[in-house]
Order: structure tokens, then C-alpha cells, then sequence
């Protein structure tokens, strides 16, 4: 009993292992790859106009709308219970989609929905939180390809019950309610980190500003000395919170706001930071837009009401693409600060590739292999650059770091479906929306392609600068973690 309790409070392997096992079964979505065909078939009889530019365009706003208290209760509450309430509002969600009729019910659905996607900055977050730096890179491509084996595991068996059992879509978002149930348990198994990385009481940043460790669990010291550091951090939390020097008092408020305001400025005080920052934003923005409305595109090329659909197989391959790409992320030896912002611009340019064919073609076929490389490409990369900017940052600029990138790929999102989507401005059909995207990666494509090359050749004529700077950099994380 006392090497698991030592395993579940120390090992970087405990933590990864059970936020994958969230992250298999809160993704294991069986009915999503088929959510456009349920909303706009006899189970709630919704027509694709109304769909399209009323009902989704609600979700985007409503998730804007929740993420930046979501984004400082996730430190000020210590991660888990916003996974909690993840877990709890997906419950809720297929609740809603399995039982409740009406359109005011699916609007309602939308707004719920927003809280989850919301909520995924706390889950993406937590790991960070509590491993240590050197593990960032294997537990980041850990935890995303459980996300998208998960993914996979439920796309395949929702087209296996669709072409081969011809089940009805109800009973996929039954079973979809069954798996999200699970992981809905599985998130009370996590642990909860020791303490908030803005929000602590006064001796928690006393004790943290008086160790000298360079990881977030101190990995320069021996593994007892952590565990008595936690023990000690845990006695005094207890208390600070009956006293007035606690963490919700008005004075670590106004700390815990100078850490943001100091955490904001060491993060982007890098340029190799804002340039992956950048993408992160641009990206992501685009990547939403194209996954909430890629099946309305599949249904305008070939109507499911009419035609048999292969949702569920197109997207178990691109998701499991994605997590052989994710997975071999985490054991890639590449030096991503030469090449790293090439590879954005090359991978780029094909998913804008594959958005205009996806765009441009009559074939169904055609358009869910486009979909495939667009997906492919950008899970890729996704994890590509959340590792590369957690592993040059500390644990508080990283959180920030995540939560302002995903806020503005979310603002990004807001306005583009504000202007292309929302009935009350243009108001675009389907495929003259997939051309904007097209555009609109093309242009990431072509930013990040002229800055990859330019410092590729930089590095490439100067290589002893490229290890100077890698240098520097690690001397920066350790740094950083010390204030």
C-alpha cells in the first residue's frame, strides 16, 4: 500500500495514466461523427439552414463566453474540479441529445456543449501542472493519442452499427452517454495538484520561493525530499484557510494578479514563444471552424437521407492517423526551434490544400480524404507545439501561455463564424464558407513558410548561435520557475 501511495503522489507516470484514461473515454464520442445526420433526421428534425447558421454559431459564442473564468478557476481551484465539471456537462449533454425534443432544448444543448469545450483548458493544462519538465514531451504525446484512440475506438464502432447492425442514432448517443458517464467517474480518481500555480497562500510562495528546484516536482532533488516538501505545502494550506492569510484572501489576490501580470511577461518576452503561440491561435481557429461544419459539407455532396454515409470510418482514420503522429511526437529527436516553424508553414500548406479540395470537389470520396490530411496535419502539429512551448516556459507562464493562445483562437473563431456563419450578417452556404477557410489557411501557410525558411537558413549558417540560444533558453525555464 505504501509504494502506491508513493506512486500516485510522485510518479509522472500515475498522472499521465489516468488523465489518458479520462481522455479514452470523454472522447470516445460514438455519436459524434454522425451529430449533423441525428440533428437533421426524424429524431429532432432540424433543417441544415437553421443548423448551420443558427444553432452551432451558438455553441462558438457560448464558448468564448465561458473560457476566461474557466481559464482562472482552473488555477484558482487546482485543475480537477473543472475536469470534474467536464465529466459532469458532457453527462448532460448526450442527456439532452437522447432525450430532450424541441429546438429551445438544442439551443440549450449548444450552451452546454460550450462549457465542455471550455472546460478542455483545465484537462489539456493539468499535466503540466504535476510532472515533471523533463517527461513534458512523452506525456503530452501520451495523453493526446489516448484523446484520439479514443476518438478513433468510437468513430469505428459508430460506423460499424450504422452500415453493418443499421442502428438508429439514438442508441449511438446512448452508448455515447454510457462512455461519457465513465469518464465522468474516472475524473474524481485524479489527484489534486498541491497547490494553484498563481493562487497560494502566503507560505506556500514563501516555501516556493526558498526552493531551488528546476522542475515543477523538483527533479534535481531526491524523491522523499519532494514528498516532504508536499506534505508540509498540504498542512500549511490547511492552515491558511482558516486564517486570513489563505488563498482567498484580498491579499493573495493581488499577488496572484502580479504573478499573472510578471508570468504574462516572461512568456512572451521570447519570440520563438510568439511565433508558436501564433500558429496555436491561427490555427486552432481555423481547425474548429472546419470540424464543426465538415459534416454539413459531406451532407451537401451527398445527403444522408438519401445515400448511405461513412463518417464514423473517415474519421477513425484521421484520428488515428493523428494519434500515431501524436505518439511519435513523443519520441521524435528533432531540434523543433530549426525546423520547427518550416514544418509549420509545409504542413500548413498541405491542409490548405486539402480544405479547397474538400471545398471544390463533387465527390464524397475526395472530400473525406482531404478531410483525413487536414486532420492529420493538424493534430500533428497541435502537438508539436504545445510540447515546444511548455518545454522552454515554467509551469505558471505555460498555463498562461495556454489559456491566452486558446482564448484568442476561441475570440479568432467568434468572429470569423460571426461574419461567414451567423444568419444575421453573410449568412454563407457551406461550400462558399470551405473556400474562406481555404483562404484563410493559405494565408497561415504562407506566414509561417517564409518565416521557417528564413530561420532555418539563419540557424543553418550559424549553427554555434542555435546551441547558444537553446542554451540560453534552458537557462530561462529554470529561471522563470523561480519566481
Amino acid at each position: 500500500m505504501g509504494s502506491w501511495a508513493k506512486l500516485k503522489s510522485s510518479s509522472w507516470a500515475y498522472h499521465t495514466a489516468v488523465l489518458s484514461l479520462y481522455g479514452f473515454f470523454a472522447y470516445c464520442r460514438v455519436a459524434e461523427p454522425f451529430l449533423t445526420p441525428y440533428l437533421m433526421g426524424p429524431n429532432k428534425n432540424i433543417s441544415g439552414e437553421v443548423v448551420t447558421n443558427y444553432l452551432f454559431p451558438i455553441w462558438t459564442y457560448s464558448k468564448l463566453a465561458c473560457l476566461l473564468p474557466v481559464f482562472l478557476l482552473t488555477d484558482f481551484l487546482r485543475h480537477k474540479p473543472l475536469v470534474v465539471v467536464q465529466g459532469l456537462f458532457l453527462v448532460t449533454n448526450y442527456v439532452l441529445l437522447c432525450f430532450a425534443p424541441g429546438l429551445l432544448a438544442m439551443v440549450f444543448l449548444q450552451v452546454n456543449y460550450g462549457v465542455v469545450t471550455s472546460t478542455e483548458v483545465a484537462y489539456l493544462s493539468y499535466i503540466y501542472s504535476v510532472i515533471p519538465i523533463e517527461n513534458y514531451q512523452r506525456a503530452t504525446g501520451y495523453v493526446r493519442s489516448a484523446m484520439l484512440v479514443g476518438y478513433t475506438f468510437g468513430a469505428s464502432l459508430a460506423q460499424v452499427l450504422v452500415s453493418v447492425a443499421e442502428l438508429d442514432l439514438f442508441y449511438l448517443n446512448a452508448i455515447t452517454l454510457g462512455t461519457v458517464s465513465m469518464a465522468f467517474l474516472i475524473s474524481f480518481w485524479l489527484p489534486m495538484p498541491q497547490r494553484g500555480l498563481f493562487f497560494k497562500g502566503k507560505k506556500d510562495a514563501a516555501v516556493g520561493s526558498s526552493s531551488h528546484q528546476t522542475g515543477p516536482l523538483g527533479a534535481d532533488r531526491p524523491e522523499e525530499a519532494v514528498m516532504d516538501k508536499e506534505e508540509v505545502g498540504s498542512r500549511q494550506e490547511k492552515m491558511e484557510l482558516d486564517g486570513s492569510g489563505g488563498w482567498h484572501s484580498l491579499e493573495n489576490m493581488a499577488s496572484a494578479g502580479h504573478l499573472l501580470w510578471k508570468s504574462f511577461r516572461e512568456t512572451y518576452s521570447s519570440r520563438n514563444v510568439i511565433y508558436w503561440s501564433l500558429w496555436w491561435a491561427l490555427a486552432t481557429a481555423g481547425y474548429e471552424q472546419i470540424f464543426n461544419y465538415v459534416q454539413l459539407m459531406w451532407d451537401h455532396i451527398e445527403p444522408s437521407a438519401t445515400s448511405s454515409i461513412y463518417n464514423g470510418a473517415v474519421e477513425a482514420a484521421c484520428s488515428l492517423v493523428g494519434a500515431i503522429a501524436a505518439f511519435s511526437v513523443g519520441h521524435l529527436k528533432v531540434t523543433w526551434a530549426v525546423w520547427g516553424e518550416l514544418a509549420l508553414g509545409l504542413f500548413s500548406a498541405v491542409a490548405t490544400g486539402a480544405v479547397f479540395l474538400m471545398a471544390l470537389t463533387s465527390s464524397i470520396w475526395a472530400c473525406y480524404a482531404g478531410y483525413v490530411i487536414f486532420k492529420s496535419c493538424y493534430m500533428l502539429l497541435i502537438t508539436i507545439t504545445t510540447f515546444q512551448i511548455a518545454s522552454n516556459l515554467s509551469m505558471e507562464c505555460y498555463a498562461l501561455a495556454f489559456g491566452i493562445n486558446t482564448f484568442v483562437a476561441i475570440l479568432l473563431q467568434t468572429i470569423v463564424t460571426l461574419v461567414v456563419v451567423d444568419e444575421a450578417t453573410l449568412g454563407l452556404d457551406i461550400v462558399t464558407q470551405f473556400i474562406v477557410y481555404g483562404s484563410y489557411y493559405a494565408f497561415i501557410s504562407v506566414l509561417f513558410l517564409i518565416r521557417g525558411t528564413y530561420t532555418a537558413c539563419t540557424n543553418q549558417r550559424s549553427p554555434e548561435l542555435t546551441q547558444s540560444k537553446e542554451h540560453e533558453r534552458s537557462g530561462d525555464v529554470i529561471s522563470a520557475e523561480r519566481f
